[in-house]
Order: structure tokens, then sequence, then C-alpha cells
């Protein structure tokens, strides 16, 4: 129980401060877009978000979907991304923790707040000053068209990600692969154990 314990930590505490990061940086971004904005930018960052979000899910529901075999038999053929599909496969529970959990928890805060900023602009359209039942019927009426919006889109995402596991892990491995090899951005490197790391570099030479 104590290893589980430790392992548990080892991976949800920087979890956590990726999320946190995350969470900023989208907040930041989604603020400055939503300083000032109407009623269709307001309406288009929540599309976007809610765009976001399904991108993400789609990865997260595949990964789990998905079997380690077809991508061992891309990457001894030297197929770019391969490995990486494999990574992805193997730490099934990570990828997905983190696609659904992760960015789907902050894409339906930021949502949220778009949500509520395309209420304002519709009450000040509508020009009533008196508040009260208008308003919190605008404000169901937008949460609840986001939200089963959101539902709907995941649901059918979850669908084609099923079908389409191999394919959809595989791309993502090209992504990755792309980032690390050719933008030097160390995504496994931060995600990954410090155990694994020196795999992932066999990786890069052998690709």
């Amino acid at each position: 129980m104590k290893n589980e314990l430790k392992k548990s930590l080892k991976w949800a505490l920087p979890l956590a401060v990726i999320t946190l990061v995350l969470a900023a940086i989208f907040s930041i971004i989604s603020t400055a877009v939503l300083n000032n904005a109407g009623v269709i930018s307001g309406i288009a960052v929540v599309l976007v978000i809610i765009t976001i979000a399904l991108f993400f899910d789609i990865i997260g529901v595949a990964s789990t979907a998905s079997n380690e075999a077809p991508f061992h038999s891309m990457a001894s053929k030297g197929m770019r991304g391969a490995r990486y599909a494999v990574w992805l496969t193997k730490n099934a529970d990570r990828v997905n923790t983190f696609c659904t959990d992760v960015i789907g928890d902050i894409s339906a805060i930021i949502s949220g707040t778009a949500a509520s900023v395309v209420v304002v602009e519709l009450m000040a359209i509508i020009a009533s000053h008196e508040g009260g039942a208008v308003e919190y019927m605008l404000s169901v009426i937008v949460t609840c068209l986001v939200a089963a919006t959101t539902v709907f889109v995941k649901a059918l995402g979850k669908t084609y990600a099923i079908k389409n596991s191999t394919k959809i892990i595989y791309r993502a491995g090209c992504v990755i692969y792309f980032a690390e090899c050719h933008l030097h951005l160390p995504i496994l490197s931060i995600l990954d154990k410090k155990g694994n790391k020196v795999k992932i570099q066999k990786r890069k030479k052998g690709e």
C-alpha cells in the first residue's frame, strides 16, 4: 500500500503543478480575449474551448482503447512516432487523466466564465435594467446549452475514439515526436518518470 501511495504521489504532484500552470495560462489568455468581448466573440471562445476539450478527450479515450501490438510493429519498421504511441498506450491511465480530467476541468471552468460573459452581453442587448428573472433565465439557458453541447460533442468523440484508437494514438505519437525532436519541447521528459528518460532518448536516435 505504501509503495502504491508513493507511486501515486510521484504522478499526482507533478500533475497538480502542470494543472496549476495550464490553468493560469488558459485563464490569462481567456481573460484577455474575453475582455470587452461581445456575444459573438464570447460564443466563439466557448466553441473553441469545447473543441479543445473534445480533442484531448478523444486522445484520452483512444489511449485506453488502443493496443500496443500495432505500434510495436510500426516501431520495428522505423515509422516515426510509433515508439511514442507505444508510450501513450502503456501509460494510458496517465494520458487519460491528463487529457480528460486536467484539460477537461480547466475547459469547464473557462467555458463557464465565457458563458457568463455571453449572458452579460445578452442582457446589455436586451437593455433590461430590471435584472432578476430575465437575467436568471438567460444564465440558466446559456449554461444548459453549453453543458448539453459539451456532453453531446464528447459523446460523439468517444465513439470515434474507440473505433479509431490506433490511428488516433499513432497521429498523437507523431505530433509528440515532431515536438520533441524538431521543436525540442521535452513533453515526455516532463510527464514521464526519470527512469524512462533514457529510453525516450534512445527512441529519438533510433528514429
